[in-house]
């Protein structure tokens, strides 16, 4: 909105200071800023709301230190996180833009999912939430409406350099680019680091679409799953995501300009320098709600946080084309999806051959493990937040080590 009013204010009437807007870098500063004062702010307004309505959360004892202490702690304090990655995006990035819908899309899409889940809980009483098959309608229907856009929308392609464009068109604004739409997507450590998904059409690249649209499914699933498992001690998911995000908003704008794309050699990907914006209000939202759920916990963000956190990044990461990156950058989300899927399956498993099911981890997911352990939680935080931000400097440095 704002982004509109002063682009029409340096154009019509050449406000002093109106131009500052068409800057990424000067807009996603402001987003942050936004975005934390919004947390931060009206943070203890939604606690004090959440405590009236007595929207707390009950606790399993599982036998952790200090898991009980936590009882009643209010929930669903997703909700302010949503709010503060979606004004700042609706005040300071380019509506127009089809990343940018789609990103506004899976937050609220995910967010009333994750909403559900905690209202049954919370005022129905029932612990398990919303029904396993719903969140999976939920994440299929939003994995659908991802991959579609992405593979069919007219704005979603790459921008290829091409030689003898170049030599005969000289009076283009980014002369020998040619617009390609594509399925090609970014494989680390390799030269010439692209693949393409209509290699795995066996039965005819016409039908690519259904191969992308099925791969774009498991991953907004995969992900979101992941960071609601991630969510289970104060601080780590959002702490997380907030690395996470910050990585992205770096992989985004180098894809969205030509001069680094060229210098990098990486896909040149118009209009995904926009989605810095997004990063900027996503990395705000999450630092500024632990201003209220780093240890110890005043309010959790619940499934209404978590699930749309993952879809958030599920979606940056298919925009950008760096979806092969998700196993390192968000390695942490993976190593509690799998800790969760091992102890599970060797369970299982070991009740068949043995006749009792016998565990690798003392508990699952992994940050329970360490609980287990008897390490102090913010200290697990911590040292999960150190892991992940060495992933993320493996992440980025993906774009030269090939």
């Amino acid at each position: 909105m704002l982004y509109s009013l002063f682009d029409y204010l340096d154009r019509e009437f050449d406000l002093i200071g109106a131009g500052l807007f068409q800057y990424i870098s000067f807009r996603s500063g402001l987003a942050i800023v936004i975005s934390l004062l919004i947390t931060v702010l009206f943070g203890k307004t939604l606690i004090n709301i959440l405590h009236k309505r007595q929207v707390g959360e009950s606790i399993r004892d599982l036998g952790l230190d200090g898991q009980l202490e936590k009882k009643g702690t209010p929930t669903m304090g997703g909700i302010i996180i949503i709010l503060a990655i979606v004004v700042p995006t609706l005040l300071l990035a380019n509506l127009s833009n089809v990343y940018v819908i789609l990103l506004l899309v899976a937050t609220v899409w995910m967010g009333l999912i994750g909403f559900a889940d905690d209202y049954i809980k919370v005022f129905r009483k029932n612990k398990e939430g919303l029904a396993g098959k719903f969140k999976i309608i939920g994440q299929v229907g939003l994995g659908l409406i991802v991959g579609i856009t992405l593979y069919f929308h007219e704005d979603v392609v790459i921008r290829e350099f091409d030689e003898q464009k170049a030599d005969a068109v000289e009076i283009l604004a980014e002369p020998g680019y040619t617009d390609v739409k594509s399925t090609k997507t970014t494989i680390p450590f390799f030269k010439n680091n692209e693949a393409d998904y209509s290699g795995l059409a066996f039965f005819g690249k016409d039908y690519t679409y259904i191969i992308y649209i099925l791969f774009v499914i498991v991953i907004v699933a995969a992900v979101s799953n992941g960071a609601n498992i991630t969510d289970g001690i104060d601080g780590l998911a959002a702490g997380t995501t907030a690395i996470i995000a910050a990585t992205f908003a770096i992989l985004a704008y180098v894809s969205g300009r030509v001069d680094f794309s060229q210098y990098l050699n990486i896909m040149y990907l118009p209009n995904t320098g926009e989605l810095v914006v997004f990063c900027a209000a996503l990395v705000g939202a999450c630092v500024g709600f632990l201003w209220y759920n780093a240890y110890p916990a005043q309010v959790f963000m619940g499934d209404t946080g978590s699930l749309s956190l993952g879809a958030i990044i599920a979606v940056l990461a298919l925009a950008i084309r760096k979806e092969m990156l998700i196993p390192i950058v968000c390695g942490i989300f993976l190593v509690e999806n799998l800790s969760v899927m091992m102890q599970v399956g060797w369970f299982k498993y070991t009740r068949k051959r043995y006749g009792e099911g016998r565990r690798i981890f003392l508990m699952s997911p992994l940050h329970h493990h360490y609980q287990k352990m008897e390490i102090h939680e913010s200290k697990i935080v911590s040292r999960f937040w150190i892991v992940g931000i060495l992933l993320a400097i493996l992440t980025l440095a993906t774009l030269k080590i090939r």
